[in-house]
Formats: C-alpha cells, structure tokens, sequence
C-alpha cells in the first residue's frame, strides 16, 4: 500500500470511528440514592482545634521557660 491509501485508510477510519463515539448516548442518571453511611464530623471538629490550640500553647510556654 502507498502512504497516500494509507492516509485514505486512516482517515475513513478516523470519521467512522467518531461517528460511533457520537452516537451513543449516555442515557439518563441514576436517580439519587441515600447518602452513603459515614460519622458526622461537625462535633469532633471543633474539639479537635480546642485541643491542637491547647497543645499548641504549652508547647509554646514550656519551650519559652525552658531555652
């Protein structure tokens, strides 16, 4: 085969196979389910900022009176 029947080849290829991809359609979404199982982080978040600003300040304090 010459280079320019190849390049034929190819190109027929190249607009059959994007006429395939186009004409399959997605259909429509799965309607929405439950939301999935999980712990709420609303109460631990705060208590978790509480105790890293506490932890935070006596290591500031003990650094600061110790060097």
């Amino acid at each position: 085969m010459i280079i320019q029947n190849k390049r034929i080849v190819v190109s027929i290829l190249f607009v059959l196979i994007s006429v395939v991809c186009a004409a399959q359609t997605g259909g429509d979404p799965p309607p929405p389910g439950p939301p999935p199982p999980g712990l709420p982080i609303d109460g631990g978040v705060l208590l978790g900022v509480c105790v890293g600003l506490l932890y935070g300040a006596k290591k500031l304090l003990f650094k600061k009176n110790n060097g």
